[in-house]
């Protein structure tokens, strides 16, 4: 989604006025709709600012990437809310009912996520929270992508990107085989709630098979963007930017294998260089 601005644009010494496309932020307000004792409660979980469009996918990809479910059988219903508001009409708040909270302890879920989100990561008690989360370590058998494909993935990510092409400040994720095929793409003007659209909509439509594909995101890889990836155990990320020190950590932990400053020519292996074939 995209508006036109008005703006002056300056070009070889002199200027112009021109319509400019931008892409939308707008806040989307997400709540837990689950019973306490037969009766239900709606507690609100977070507040993120993203791009309008599969709100669903992102949702139930974030419920799913932060470990809030299990399964993605576990959400019984997601629904819009709240009074169409704003230039777009558009509702910005989304509840995702939950029908299996056995194992769910929503207080120190949303204690631990609120804590996450307002001081950051924090090196060492991150790498272990994830841990706690995550017990086991990727398979280092697969995926096996070739060089030529990792080199192609940021011309492949590109030509997904409708929206880049239009404002140039919006980011995306994509699934990507082995053959070098894109299997889906979304897009958002967070990195992170990109990949979270991305991993709701490939778990929804059950199309992610961890043995032939890959995960390719514009801007640098961060310490979140890789536990996401952990989370649906993909074994190969790469970025057209630079990882950061605790993504290199996290992923070396899990034996994920990162590449960053993905090019035409060029790419860095980070971790695990096994499965990059040459």
């Amino acid at each position: 989604m995209d508006i036109k601005y008005s703006v002056v644009k300056l070009k070889d010494g002199s200027t112009e006025e021109v319509k400019d496309s931008v892409s939308v932020e707008e806040p989307l307000e997400m709540s837990l709709k689950y019973k306490i004792d037969g009766k239900w409660v709606i507690d609100q979980l977070s507040i993120t600012m993203r791009t309008p469009g599969n709100d669903e996918d992102l949702i139930s990809g974030f419920l799913f990437n932060e470990r809030i479910i299990e399964n993605f059988s576990d959400i019984e219903n997601i629904e819009k809310a709240g009074k169409k508001v704003g230039d777009f009409n558009i509702q910005n708040k989304i509840i995702a009912t939950i029908n299996n909270t056995k194992n769910i302890d929503i207080g120190k879920i949303k204690k631990n996520f609120i804590t996450n989100s307002s001081c950051g990561v924090c090196g060492k008690t991150s790498l272990e929270t994830v841990e706690v989360i995550k017990k086991d370590k990727l398979k280092m058998s697969h995926p096996r992508i070739q060089k030529e494909i990792i080199l192609k993935s940021p011309a492949l990510l590109t030509n997904e990107q409708s929206e880049f092409s239009k404002t140039g400040g919006i980011h995306a994720s994509s699934l990507i085989t082995e053959n070098g095929k894109v299997i889906a793409t979304r897009e958002d003007v967070g990195r992170h709630n990109a990949l979270d659209k991305l991993i709701g909509h490939c778990h929804k439509k059950k199309i992610i098979d961890n043995r032939s594909q890959f995960i390719a995101c514009s801007g640098r890889l961060n310490f979140e963007l890789i536990q996401k990836g952990l989370m649906s155990n993909i074994g190969l990320m790469a970025g057209v930017g630079a990882p950061t020190s605790l993504a290199i950590d996290l992923a070396k932990r899990f034996n994920m294998t990162l590449l960053g400053f993905v090019k035409k020519n060029s790419f860095n292996i980070y971790t695990n260089k096994k499965r990059v074939l040459f």
